[in-house]
């Protein structure tokens, strides 16, 4: 989820700085008007009340995020003896073929 979180924060950056360019291209067609919309109304505006998608992002973070991360750590640490992905290691010792070049166990 947070990955998809900060891609949107990417996508609507990069966009933002777009405007940049359909601004001048608009200026250079005769639609200042146009232009001076985009660029008063959309340049820079934010996402959320008071928010950039960079805030955004900081405060899933530091409140969401952290504490999923806390829980989970606490989690794997009780029941699993701290190991961290228990299934696809299992999945790759029974893939893998003993013996053969790439298909160590470990690096």
């Amino acid at each position: 989820m947070r990955g998809h979180l900060y891609s949107a924060h990417q996508l609507v950056g990069g966009a933002d700085l777009t405007l940049d360019r359909v601004v001048k291209l608009l200026r250079e067609a005769g639609h200042d008007e146009m232009a001076d919309r985009v660029e008063h109304e959309l340049l820079g505006r934010n996402v959320l009340p008071g928010r950039w998608t960079f805030q955004i992002v900081e405060e899933f973070d530091d409140g969401y995020y952290a504490a999923f991360q806390e829980i989970e750590r606490d989690a794997r640490e009780k029941l699993a003896g701290g190991r961290r992905h228990i299934f696809e290691a299992e999945m790759k010792e029974r893939r893998r073929t003993h013996g053969m070049p790439g298909h160590e166990a470990t690096p």
